[in-house]
């Protein structure tokens, strides 16, 4: 007390002010007395995990979750597992001819579902797959007719950025946020009809990596204009598999860890996406014993370390797919999740709703495997915050 009342008078004696008597002598010969450093107080933690620290563990659950919408309709089934699995995003699966009032009206319907027992106030991305050519899902009254990426490739990439920013301006009054696009998949030269997923639909910007990674970007781009989160795909490539992963399992007997035709992927994620969707093929020369969206040497190693991607790891359509109908919808999301991916896409509703029982229980038995939930979630949750979907 007497320190502190030794500083007061000092600081009262060296006051300034016009008027103010000069100290005495005996003032200023009194040592002075330096105060101790007042500590700076600490961080305000960034808005993502303040929400992630006030959600429960089955909310951070629901976030690694993009459920899809039944006929393109948000029925009673999909609002109870909004509600019961606290399911954080949703996708257009079918193609409609709605136009963007109609979707509009669906997306503002599931935006609705939003509060702080659902999603604890946390916006829903809502996505649809809209690359153009056979692959535009929404179409009708307000959305252009978008060529296949064959033709876009043939225009200069920033002829395809400025047409890409018109179609995100349409998704984003149709109330869609995320684009399951750009495909950075590369098919090579004069093998277009036997790839099955890519090639045979038109679906790749170009035959070379570089000509697909800058048409690539240039699309992602475009759409990131107009406030649209876009989706790298399909990592590693599918654009030299046998076979198509909607009806069989893909095998990819060519792509190696360090394969030129990744480069297309590596412009991609130096643009910076949001969303790298990984395949459900299998690279027999980089892991025989995976598909790429279970295998740690795809997702962690290429993906995260050797690419540097920090985004979010998203799946192809785990929940009604070919390439994973032998798989237990359990081990489905416990291993896409434990190889290092985020976020699970389920085109229907009950192998999600068996997904999320199945992360709930391993995560209460595993603190390790809880930790892998908590940072998926805020992955997911940092990419929110930057399409304005976060509560604060």
């Amino acid at each position: 007390m007497g320190a502190l009342l030794l500083v007061v008078i000092v600081v009262s004696a060296c006051g300034s002010a016009a008027g103010a008597p000069r100290p005495s002598a005996t003032d200023r010969a009194t040592p002075s007395i330096t105060p101790s450093a007042t500590p700076s107080p600490s961080p305000t933690p960034a808005c993502p995990d303040r929400v992630l620290a006030l959600m429960t563990q089955d909310q951070r659950i629901g976030q690694l979750f993009e459920l899809g919408l039944a006929n393109d309709r948000l029925g009673a089934t999909e609002i109870s597992l909004i509600r019961s699995d606290h399911i954080g995003s949703v996708w257009f699966v079918d193609r409609s001819y709605a136009g963007v009032t109609g979707i509009r009206s669906v997306s503002s319907a599931v935006q609705a579902q939003v509060s702080s027992a659902t999603t604890a106030n946390v916006r829903f991305f809502i996505a649809a797959n809209q690359e153009g050519g056979l692959i535009q899902a929404m179409q009708g009254a307000g959305f252009s007719t978008i060529p296949s990426a064959v033709v876009q490739g043939s225009w200069t990439p920033s002829v395809l950025q400025s047409r890409a920013k018109v179609w995100g301006a349409e998704l984003l009054a149709a109330g869609i946020n995320l684009n399951f696009a750009p495909v950075m998949d590369v098919v090579p030269p004069g093998t277009d009809a036997q790839n099955q997923p890519i090639g045979v639909l038109q679906r790749e910007y170009g035959h070379d990596p570089a000509t697909v990674g800058s048409h690539g970007v240039a699309f992602l781009t475009g759409m990131r204009e107009s406030s649209i989160a876009g989706s790298l795909k399909h990592f590693p490539g599918l654009g030299r598999v046998a076979g198509n992963t909607d009806f069989t399992t893909a095998t990819d007997t060519t792509t190696t860890v360090s394969d030129p035709y990744l480069q297309s992927f590596r412009q991609g994620i130096a643009a910076g996406p949001d969303f790298v969707m990984v395949a459900l093929a299998r690279y027999t020369r980089i892991d025989p014993n995976h598909l790429a969206a279970f295998s740690p040497i795809i997702m962690t190693h290429m993906l995260r370390q050797s690419m540097g991607f920090s985004g979010v790891i998203v799946s192809d359509d785990l929940g009604d797919t070919a390439a994973v109908a032998s798989i237990p919808p359990a081990s489905r999301a416990i291993d896409f999740l434990s190889a290092g991916g985020d976020m699970i896409i389920s085109k229907t509703s009950a192998p999600a709703d068996a997904m999320v029982k199945a992360i709930r229980s391993k995560a209460v038995q595993d603190p390790v495997f809880r930790q892998r939930v908590d940072d998926a979630a805020l992955r997911i949750l940092r990419a929110k915050e930057g399409f304005g979907l976060l509560p604060c």
